[in-house]
């Protein structure tokens, strides 16, 4: 099977035990695969397993975010369909971003440069929606920051609550909030 497979797997491990706590033994018991086949897919080991998975959550910002954001409708609903999109990559607020867990620890060298472009790719996409409704360009940069940090707020207080009512309000409030 291709490596690309096992992402939904190595995703869930990584943002549950966050890079130093995915063991390759656990990576092994749960995507059923030996650690010679793990290493047969993934040469470069669990960094090249993290990679991947940031490959794949790009290209579906690619193919997710960016189109929601890009379509018809004014900036509330593009940044609506936007938070909809966000809702299923984040399970409701169950599931925590993987962009903050890789910037803890020792993933944090490795990984901060990619997780960066990611972020401010995703900061600009929601500013240009913002600039594209008539606000001023400095103002939508600081808001599209402003989304991030309330998103990403919004999943550790509901992971820390074990309620994703903060998230889900978050979510559903997010999209006026920003074009006020």
């Amino acid at each position: 099977m291709p490596k690309d497979t096992y992402v939904p797997c190595l995703l869930r491990l990584f943002r549950e035990y966050g890079y130093d706590g995915a063991t390759l033994s656990k990576i092994s018991q749960a995507t059923g695969l030996g650690k010679a086949s793990l290493y047969h897919h993934f040469p470069g080991g669990k960094d090249e397993m993290v990679e991947t998975v940031l490959d794949y959550l790009e290209r579906w910002s690619t193919e997710n975010i960016l189109p929601a954001l890009q379509g018809e409708g004014d900036a509330v609903t593009r940044l609506t369909r936007m938070c909809l999109r966000l809702n299923e990559l984040y399970e409701g607020g169950e599931q925590p971003c993987l962009f903050a867990i890789l910037q803890l620890g020792s993933a944090r060298d490795v990984f901060h440069a990619k997780v960066k472009i990611l972020l401010q790719a995703w900061i600009d996409a929601i500013a240009n929606v913002l600039v594209e409704s008539g606000m001023e360009e400095e103002l939508a940069w600081q808001k599209g920051e402003d989304a991030a940090i309330a998103i990403q707020g919004s999943l550790i207080l509901s992971l820390g609550l074990d309620d994703p009512t903060p998230f889900e309000r978050t979510i559903a409030q997010l999209p006026n909030q920003l074009c006020s």
